[in-house]
């Protein structure tokens, strides 16, 4: 049985490491803090053993077909996935992929090794619901290659209760402070769209869920065309909006309006000064609390037009709660990326660089697991 090698112990890895580890299997857990990585298997028995994270060491107790599951901050990935690849080792992320993961591609696949990467939560599960809903377009009454689709993924981890500042930090807020800067490209009526700041894309998007209807503020996120290919939408396929984006509570925008103002004149090493400077006065006011539930809503839908009309419109809904179990984001990162791990122990996932795999067997596991965590998780037909 080949070893795992878990690498972090952060509060987004914990429930799938305690998984692997229920479920029988050897695992490794590492941590550059060997206490983290010990809370981590607390009350746990079986095989597993816990070490000081150290990229020798970690290369030194590779054996050929054992799985380094990398919940390591994303400059370690692609370092870990060359030294798995060097030991014969597979490798499992949840992390987006980079130029530089998919450039090992080739080598991967010849050497009949997996880099299996997206397959948490946003990336991951979106995915699986994305792939879910374009296979039932395809097998459905009204498919055809002359309506315009339009497709639209927003993700959101939340506080249970909304605050004044319409969000709480679950980990540090430097990531969600340098996503500020990032820009993005969508489709927006058949045209593409680019935009520099995400504030200049925000729009309303209401969600009838179990407890009611709930309006929330989306943005686009990221380059979301490369996913219209992964997605395997046909090239010939009209397509009028494509978007996947970030999810935020109604008021988040008004919220964080000083905040959009500074971030835009932040430049160059002063300018990330100053980002550490606010992640920190963020971290002490609006860190998620001990004992406090979060949230994640996540939404994705695919609709087909013709002639001005709507002839098929299918949505997955996702709406979760921490609680005695742990986290809601936590347990929908790292349960998934687990199904992952034993989908490449498996021989269910093919070799080379790949994401959330599209195999239906494979994207009904990865839902029901989901299922299993949200308050209220449905597919609902919206025609």
């Amino acid at each position: 049985m080949p070893r795992l090698h878990w690498c972090g112990a952060g509060l987004s890895a914990i429930p799938g490491i305690r998984r692997l580890i229920e479920r029988g299997h050897s695992v490794t857990v590492w941590n550059r803090t060997l206490g983290k990585a010990k809370e981590a298997v607390v009350g746990l028995s079986g095989d597993f053993e816990t070490r000081i994270f150290d990229m020798d060491a970690l290369k030194s107790s590779l054996s050929p077909q054992d799985i380094v599951i990398s919940m390591l901050p994303g400059d370690f990935h692609v370092p870990v996935a060359k030294l798995c690849l060097d030991a014969d080792a597979h490798f499992v992320s949840s992390s987006y992929i980079s130029p530089e993961m998919a450039a090992l591609d080739d080598i991967a696949r010849e050497k009949g090794l997996v880099l299996a990467n997206e397959t948490g939560l946003d990336p991951g599960l979106d995915h699986s619901m994305a792939h879910d809903l374009v296979a039932s377009y395809r097998a459905s009454d009204a498919f055809d290659d002359e309506s315009c689709l339009s497709f639209y993924s927003y993700c959101g981890g939340l506080s249970e209760v909304p605050n004044d500042f319409k969000y709480k930090f679950s980990w540090s807020p430097l990531g969600v402070l340098k996503a500020l800067r990032s820009p993005s490209r969508s489709l927006r009526d058949g045209d593409v769209f680019d935009v520099s700041r995400p504030w200049d894309a925000i729009s309303e998007y209401t969600l009838d869920l179990p407890q009611g209807a709930e309006t929330f503020e989306v943005y686009p996120n990221r380059d979301s065309l490369p996913f219209m290919r992964d997605y395997q939408f046909d090239p010939s396929w009209a397509v009028g909006d494509f978007v996947r984006g970030t999810l935020r509570y109604g008021g988040w925008s008004t919220a964080w309006a000083d905040i959009f103002r500074e971030v835009e004149t932040l430049e160059g090493p002063e300018g990330d000064a100053r980002l550490e400077e606010m992640s920190a006065e963020f971290w002490s006011k609006y860190a998620v609390e001990d004992g406090e539930a979060d949230r994640v809503v996540l939404t994705v839908e695919l609709k087909a037009e013709k002639d001005g009309n709507t002839v098929w419109r299918q949505a997955w809904r996702m709406d979760a709660y921490g609680g005695d179990e742990g986290s809601a984001m936590a347990r929908l990162v790292s349960l998934p990326v687990s199904l992952a791990v034993e989908a490449v122990m498996s021989g269910e996932i093919k070799p080379g660089v790949s994401a959330a795999p599209s195999d239906p067997d494979l994207v009904a596991r990865w839902l029901g697991c989901a299922q299993g965590i949200a308050r209220y998780m449905e597919k609902v037909d919206l025609t």
